[in-house]
């Protein structure tokens, strides 16, 4: 099917801010990371969370490089996790689903429970993967808590599943109680129909028995805030810190056509690529990207890649199998991520509209840090579209018909201007940034409230 290449929705360059408003907001949220650093003392940190090293992707990344952060800093960091399956549902070689272990990354003392999955399981296998990892682990991180007696024990959402355990565990001891929530996993599961309606009434009142007992809540959006003090929580009790990006790791690459992948999958200077990287799952919305990729099936210069893995790979593929513009890659190891970011002309960011404000991109970062055009398909009046003004190319969710126009109309114009203020805004999420203010977060008794509004040291001095 043609389609016609259509202006695109851009603010004039009259009226086109720096930045947005809400990007201002989000700058300013990290404003005080550039003060002078408190220097907290040693303290020991249990981290509960169903995703960790070596998973590349998701939860797990910043997870892991909290934990890493946290052990540079001087603290003493253990968690207690799973085998890495993430990515597909899958353990991954030299681990096995059924056995408990011990190991140590880095600075990091790690414990691994078992959990029982399938892989790319759907349905049922979606509730049981997080519960037997909730069951099995439940001793283990009471008892590693009861027997090293942290003075902060975080617990990741998701799986909000084994928070129980771990809360009352920090609660015997007198431990701070945190929460990171990187996916109202409850909501969606809700909106995607990962369970049946009829539980709604009761997941959503032991959903708020567990958050209201966490001392404090640290999730990534505004929109994810307001929902969470829509169950009733106190407003001090939870604060917004962003997924951030290591700048040192993802930057723009000045020469495209040293681009390793280029050489590698023998894609001609010429051609356009379009890149999606990341999880393949329901949330995503990746079918609206092959969609747009049927309409344009007679424009030969314009490549998809998909790179990444997940439960809706192998049946999107067979779907679309027909498609000659589409090109699948495997998840890439995370010392290739920059060149693979840059090898996109435009990086594309679909978003099921149902859980549209229950979770946040983490690829997002990322895409802004390699200084490459983003195309996002997400309404405007989500968080993402907000975030995301004068910066990127803006759809509506699910609409491949416009996704192809833009598509097309990002190939032909320059879109220097947003890029400008995409790296902008990346450096504003910078890991050496936020990651200072989430030791803050965990450390620093104050409330949310109390250390937003501390005066500016530096800037008195």
């Amino acid at each position: 099917m043609a389609v016609a290449a259509s202006p695109l929705l851009r603010t004039p360059a009259s009226s086109t801010p720096e930045v947005t408003l809400e990007n201002d907001q989000i700058a300013a949220d990290f404003q005080r990371a550039a003060r002078s650093r408190r220097a907290f003392a040693p303290a020991r940190v249990l981290i509960h969370a169903i995703n960790y090293a070596p998973e590349l992707i998701g939860c797990a990344k910043y997870t892991t490089e909290l934990a890493e952060f946290l052990a540079s800093r001087g603290h003493s960091v253990e968690v207690v996790t799973a085998p890495p399956h993430y990515p597909g549902w899958f353990v991954r070689e030299s681990y096995r689903s059924w056995w408990y272990s011990r190991e140590r990354m880095g600075q990091v003392a790690i414990t691994r429970c078992p959990i029982v999955m399938k892989t790319n399981g759907g349905g049922i296998w979606r509730a049981l993967a997080p519960l037997t990892f909730a069951i099995c682990a439940a001793p283990i991180v009471v008892w590693r808590i009861l027997r090293s007696r942290p003075d902060v024990v975080l617990c990741v959402e998701p799986t909000l599943f084994s928070s129980p355990a771990a809360l009352f565990a920090a609660k015997m001891i007198g431990a701070r109680a945190v929460l990171h929530v990187q996916d109202l996993e409850v909501d969606a599961a809700f909106e995607i129909g990962q369970i049946k309606a009829g539980l709604k009434k009761l997941a959503f009142a032991l959903e708020r028995r567990v958050l209201g007992a966490y001392d404090r809540i640290v999730t990534i959006s505004e929109k994810m805030r307001a929902a969470l003090l829509g169950k009733g929580l106190e407003a001090a009790q939870v604060e917004v810190l962003r997924n951030w990006v290591d700048l040192e790791r993802i930057r723009p690459q000045p020469n495209r056509r040293a681009n390793s992948y280029r050489g590698e999958l023998a894609i001609a200077a010429g051609v356009f690529v379009v890149l999606y990287a990341g999880h393949i799952g329901a949330k995503q919305a990746l079918h609206v990207v092959l969609d747009a990729a049927r309409r344009l099936t007679n424009s030969p210069d314009i490549l998809f890649v998909i790179a990444g893995e997940g439960p809706m790979k192998r049946p999107l593929a067979e779907t679309y199998r027909d498609l000659t513009n589409v090109l699948y890659l495997p998840l890439q190891p995370s010392e290739r991520l920059n060149d693979l970011l840059n090898l996109a002309n435009l990086h594309v960011l679909p978003q099921a509209r149902r859980a549209a404000d229950l979770v946040l991109p983490s690829k997002l970062g990322g895409m802004l840090a390699s200084g490459r055009p983003i195309v996002a398909a997400t309404d405007a009046n989500t968080e993402l579209g907000d975030i995301l003004k004068g910066i990127a190319v803006i759809v509506p969710a699910e609409d491949a018909e416009e996704l192809a126009a833009a598509i097309l109309a990002a190939r032909r114009e320059d879109l220097s201007a947003e890029v400008k203020r995409g790296l902008k805004l990346a450096g504003a999420m910078s890991s050496q940034r936020v990651l200072p203010l989430f030791e803050e977060a965990l450390l620093d008794a104050r409330s949310w409230t109390e250390r937003q509004f501390e005066p500016d040291v530096a800037a008195a001095a």
